[in-house]
């Protein structure tokens, strides 16, 4: 699994350092414009198989639901959920869901 964060509409290296600490076992990238533009800071979840996520708007206050999404998706097969209220406030802070 890999976590990307946006490093074009947002200087704050704070987050991305954070999040590496969060995930200790997760590889995160930062990476160019990721079109959440309207939505910084945008974070996107990738895996071999499976639906990738991109979530917007998100900050250190969704540090412990970015750290249970990471588990959830990691113990999906597929990548997604039957009830998306398990995602937090990540539920809400959803761009895109693409196919895998």
């Amino acid at each position: 699994m890999k976590v990307f964060v946006c490093r074009t509409c947002t200087e704050d290296t704070a987050f991305e350092a954070s999040l590496r600490e969060t995930l200790p076992d997760t590889t995160v990238e930062s990476i160019d414009c990721m079109s959440g533009c309207t939505r910084p800071q945008t974070v996107a979840f990738r895996a071999a198989g499976k639906v990738a996520y991109l979530f917007g708007d998100v900050g250190p206050a969704d540090l412990s639901d970015l750290q249970n999404f990471t588990r959830l998706y990691a113990a999906s097969s597929d990548g997604t959920f039957a009830d998306a209220r398990v995602l937090g406030n990540l539920r809400t802070k959803a761009i895109a869901r693409i196919p895998g």
